[in-house]
């Protein structure tokens, strides 16, 4: 039964996968203008919301197979400041189930191969303003974060860097941390698990899975001091992430 469910998951899910992104791309054009008529918002703001749609279509589509719980995303996340996120890597599929999030306004903070290999997605990422901080450097990507954040978005941050082959967390950048400091933004750890039961790395054949993801308490950056703030904050962070997804996978 389970292979009989694999082969029906991976028939079902990547034509409707195709042809979501397909609409999307057809539709997004009249979709900004009646987006910016009706919200005033800036095109930045609109492309988050619309990628965040995105994922919560392809939600739905993977739905019959694979279940979807959060926690943590209570009345006081949603009201939250503009913020810095850091959330462990599983997963290609990692970034749609971004959508779980009860909020849109984030950008990506990310390495440079999907602007060059993503082309369906590269201008939906360019419109995002999101950071490309493997080809733009620490200092203009601080830039772009200041003037995000000030418009009221946040800014997501995947800290190792790639996609973890064993399911447990690798070694930190400090991209996040030091960005987190030199704003003055509270860090918000996320931890994700089942992403890599759905789909791991290396393989594009799906599997049914539990996808959850759970928001920890946001970690003050004024509660660090001296040289080495970042690493005393980056090494707090992981110590929190590595217990929650420890209890997370027992619980599942």
């Amino acid at each position: 039964m389970h292979r009989l469910q694999v082969w029906l998951m991976n028939l079902w899910v990547y034509p409707l996968l195709f042809l979501w992104t397909i609409t999307g791309l057809l539709i997004s054009p009249l979709g900004f203008l009646l987006w910016r008529r009706l919200s005033n918002w800036s095109v930045a703001k609109i492309a988050r919301h619309f990628i965040w749609i995105y994922g919560r279509g392809w939600m739905l589509i993977v739905a019959p197979f694979v279940s979807f719980k959060r926690s943590g995303f209570d009345k006081a996340y949603r009201q939250r400041t503009p913020c810095i996120y850091v959330i462990n890597h599983l997963s290609f599929f990692d970034t749609y189930c971004m959508a779980l999030q009860p909020v849109s306004d984030i950008a990506f903070a990310v390495r440079a191969w999907p602007f060059r290999r993503l082309f369906w997605y590269t201008a939906f990422m360019r419109l995002a303003r999101y950071l490309d901080v493997e080809a733009d450097g620490f200092d203009v990507s601080v830039e772009q974060a200041q003037a995000i954040t000030a418009a009221g978005g946040s800014i997501l941050f995947f800290p190792e860097g790639h996609r973890s082959r064993d399911g447990e967390l690798q070694r930190f950048y400090s991209g996040a941390f030091l960005l987190a400091l030199k704003l003055d933004l509270p860090l918000v750890p996320l931890c994700i698990t089942g992403t890599d039961t759905l789909l791991p790395p290396g393989t594009f054949r799906m599997r049914p899975a539990k996808v959850r993801m759970q928001a920890l308490p946001p970690v003050n950056p004024a509660d660090f001091s001296g040289d080495d703030a970042h690493i005393l904050m980056r090494k707090q962070v992981k110590k929190m992430m590595v217990q929650k997804i420890k209890e997370m996978r027992v619980g599942s």
